[in-house]
């Protein structure tokens, strides 16, 4: 019996009329293996993975590779979204054994769980190297009834050996001048001046690593870094990673064998986007640049017209695959690709030929099938920017009429929270109030859907949620920080302490129920499910660690709050970006902007004013656009107004000078000079010193 029909998890729905009789993860299915005596097969994947869904197609759905399953298998089938630390100790074994990962992720299990052999995708017949998923059943069966011993042996060392990776952060110390200086030197030797893009076949959105950037620019003054991350941010807004007719950002692009352009993988990730989106922003605030300004507000904007749900959250992803309407069968990337006759179809024979030449689609095609995937080549034509953009929005009202990828409607804590961050600060920086008001939406169901607080038992965030209802899953690290990050930012932005004290109440389940004694951070809490290993990272991958999400989140909440106990759990954490900055900066990027805000300060701003004197505004504009790293703003009544209350500690005792809307910037229990002058407030949080 297939069992996973009462699912949340769209991904799980989308199994649930196989004929394999899958479990969902939980102990009903390990203690069904022990009643029968037979291994588990693990299969883990997401809801927008394109080799997941030809797995599926190949496998899952077949009866007689299901019938082999169902006769000598449990098989337990796991959304990676909703279940990240089960995906990361799973995955952890099968880096380990293979020396790579990814999705599918096959992993078979013994009934405790432990595994014992790994692998991703299978095809159905042999080829490549590859056996056949069919082999590979026959064969781990085949070990399991005749080498028993062998398989318990093998999957024990496994889990001793999974066990024993707890991380540290050691005697490090905390992340000094010299920390940063190292990490940029290693990024300068990852990248590709050329091209802008850093080293390697396949390229991710480095988000975290260009925050990084802009902030050791913004502190240091080093014009490596900017022109670095400038570089970075106008390769992947020129190339087919960017949907240049709808915004958002693709999950990856890879480099073809024969050359040419660069090929995306078409998924559309909430986290890719919500961290690009800000990015940009942060780009334009550091530069003034149009390009930024420009991507940042498109990918706001596909954000909330793609992504959000009718509840007002964010919904996860959108597929890679979709209908082609000239074969009407599923392909990857159909949505997204154009020919010279589709753009002369809907723009006329003149712009069609102007729109193929400026997004470099040709006849040969620089995709699949003769079709190419819009760009923005370097040798292009130069155009009027105001004709581009009506091309652009006749192509886009032309696309909307094919059919859709599909969109995991899944609400996920943790990229929610970036999301918040992203659009709240995008509607102050460009006056986009409507991009606030959804941050603040979100931002609400966030609370009222996935913070639990019954009687009786201790608060905690849910990991997911859809059509209004939350699922099951208890939130991890990364959804503690994310969201608190997030709310401290929709603080910043609407000057309502209530978000900072939601944020308050996150970090303070992180320090009881996720920190060891030593300061590293765990990514479940203390409390959580026992898994064969407690997971615990704090590298990045394709969004922030959960490690270093909650050290941001922290260090910011002390500068508003001068919490001791939350700055000293902050520098604690960061002390493994001292060891792994220098030799791994890109898998770190995250902690070394944290860094960079810790060695900073971070600065804390205090806005004192009324909210109708158009002066505060003028302030407080000027506090957000300010560079200085991580910097904490607090906007309110002056002290002794009416309605002036405690929700922003940095505002207590603030009074205005000579009657005047003030701003007030501290760091290191030293502030400067009060000013009503935006300009001045300006110079008080830009760069520590020159450009150099």
């Amino acid at each position: 019996m297939n069992r996973l029909a009462g699912m949340t998890s769209p991904y799980l729905l989308q199994h649930a009329d196989n004929p394999v009789d899958w479990w969902p993860w939980g102990p009903e299915a390990f203690e069904e293996a022990k009643r029968r005596d037979v291994p588990v097969l693990l299969s883990v994947g997401y809801s927008a993975c394109h080799w997941c869904h030809v797995m599926a197609h190949e496998s899952f759905e077949d009866e007689s590779a299901a019938a082999y399953l169902n006769e000598h298998f449990v098989s337990i089938k796991v959304d990676r979204e909703e279940r990240p630390d089960v995906d990361a100790v799973y995955m952890e074994a099968v880096q380990a054994a293979t020396g790579q990962g990814g999705w599918p992720m096959t992993v078979f299990l013994t009934p405790d769980a432990e595994p014992f052999y790994f692998g991703t995708y299978f095809p159905p017949e042999a080829r490549h190297g590859m056996p056949s998923f069919r082999q590979v059943l026959e064969g781990v069966h085949n070990a399991w009834t005749s080498r028993r011993d062998e398989v318990g042996e093998v999957a024990g060392k496994i889990t001793r050996d999974l066990a024993g990776r707890e991380l540290s952060t050691g005697d490090a110390g905390m992340p000094t001048e010299e920390t940063q200086a190292l990490a940029l030197l290693q990024l300068t030797r990852d990248i590709d001046p050329a091209s802008g893009w850093f080293k390697g076949d396949t390229k991710f959105p480095p988000s975290m690593v260009i925050e990084f950037l802009l902030r050791h620019h913004a502190r240091a003054g080093s014009v490596a870094a900017l022109e670095m991350a400038e570089g970075l941010c106008g390769a992947m807004a020129r190339s087919s990673l960017y949907d240049q007719v709808g915004g958002g950002f693709h999950r990856y692009v890879l480099t073809p064998r024969a050359g040419g352009p660069l090929v995306p993988h078409f998924e559309k990730m909430l986290y890719d986007n919500a961290l690009l989106c800000r990015v940009y922003a942060h780009l334009w605030r550091a530069t003034g640049s149009d390009l930024a300004r420009r991507v940042a507000l498109e990918t706001a904007d596909f954000m909330v017209r793609e992504l959000r749900t009718p509840e007002g959250g964010f919904a996860s992803a959108l597929d890679a695959d979709s209908e082609d309407p000239d074969t009407g069968k599923p392909a990857e990337g159909a949505y997204y690709a154009w020919t010279p006759d589709r753009l002369a179809a809907v723009l006329g024979a003149e712009d069609g030929a102007l729109a193929a030449a400026y997004f470099g689609v040709t006849e040969e095609g620089t995709f699949e099938h003769g079709a190419s995937v819009l760009q923005l080549p370097q040798d292009g034509p130069v155009v009027d920017a105001g004709r581009i953009a009506a091309v652009r929005e006749r192509l886009l009202a032309a696309r909307a009429g094919r059919p859709a990828p599909g969109r995991d409607d899944k609400v996920v804590a943790a990229w929610n929270g970036l999301a918040v961050a992203a659009l709240a600060e995008c509607g102050a920086f460009f006056d986009r109030p409507d991009l606030v008001e959804r941050a603040t939406e979100a931002a609400d169901l966030l609370v009222r859907v996935h913070f639990e607080a019954a009687a009786g038992r201790a608060p905690r965030l849910l990991r997911t949620s859809r059509d209004g209802r939350a699922g099951g899953n208890a939130g991890v690290l990364e959804d503690y920080g994310d969201v608190a990050e997030g709310f401290l930012a929709l603080a910043a932005v609407t000057g309502e302490g209530v978000w900072l004290e939601f944020a308050g109440i996150l970090l303070d389940l992180v320090l009881d129920r996720f920190t060891a004694e030593d300061g590293s951070l765990y990514d479940t809490a203390h409390d959580a499910e026992q898994l064969i290993r407690r997971p615990q990272d704090p590298t990045d991958t394709a969004a922030p660690s959960g490690w270093m999400a909650a050290a941001g989140a922290l260090l910011s909440y002390a500068a508003h709050t001068g919490s001791e106990a939350h700055r000293t759990a902050a520098e604690r954490a960061l002390g493994v970006v001292h060891a792994l900055g220098p030799r791994v900066p890109r898998f770190i990027g995250h902690g070394l902007a944290v860094a960079e805000a810790l060695l900073d300060g971070p600065r804390e701003v205090a806005v004192a004013g009324h909210p109708d004197d158009p002066a505060r505004a003028e302030l407080h504009r000027a506090a957000l656009l300010g560079t200085a790293p991580g910097a904490v703003v607090a906007v309110g009544l002056p002290h002794g107004a009416d309605g002036s209350g405690d929700e922003f500690p940095l505002l207590a005792e603030r009074t205005l000078l000579h009657d005047r809307p003030t701003a007030y910037v501290c760091r290191h229990f030293v502030c400067a000079r009060p000013t009503t002058d935006p300009v001045e407030l300006g110079e008080q949080l830009g760069t520590v010193r020159p450009r150099i």
